[in-house]
């Protein structure tokens, strides 16, 4: 093994907890300061703790009191597709009562060109082939 390469370890490394709590380990760090250990944690405690961490409880907050006020205001996807299918029903009820005001208009008659069968033409193709050659 290599020598001059690890940390040092100290095995008398204390942890230092926000509450004030005070545990004694082993480590290659002589103080360790942390936010929360198990004497403070929720889990371990059974109390209910909020840990604010550069102020993410106020934002969450902040947030929840608009979503409340902008929610009151806006409205749902149902009222929104009521309003358009009352749109669409009165846009219908208008276009039947044009057409029932409207007054009759004239229709041209369209005659169709008599064309020769295909039949027919087959044979005219036939026999202008014949000629040719």
């Amino acid at each position: 093994m290599k020598k001059d390469i690890h940390p040092n370890y100290y095995s008398d490394a204390k942890i230092i907890c926000a509450c004030g709590n005070i545990m004694t380990t082993g480590s290659t760090l002589k103080e360790i300061h942390v936010e929360i250990c198990s004497a403070c944690h929720p889990f371990y405690t059974g109390k209910e703790k909020l840990i604010d961490t550069a102020g993410r409880v106020d934002r969450f907050k902040k947030m929840r009191e608009l979503q409340k006020t902008v929610g009151a205001t806006r409205r749902g996807r149902t009222a929104k597709r009521q309003a358009s299918t009352i749109k669409k029903l009165e846009k219908e009820r208008a276009k039947a009562k044009a057409e029932m005001n409207a007054p009759e208009v004239k229709v041209k008659k369209v005659v169709a060109k008599k064309t020769t069968r295909p039949a027919e033409a087959s044979a005219k193709r036939a026999t202008k082939k014949a000629t040719k050659k």
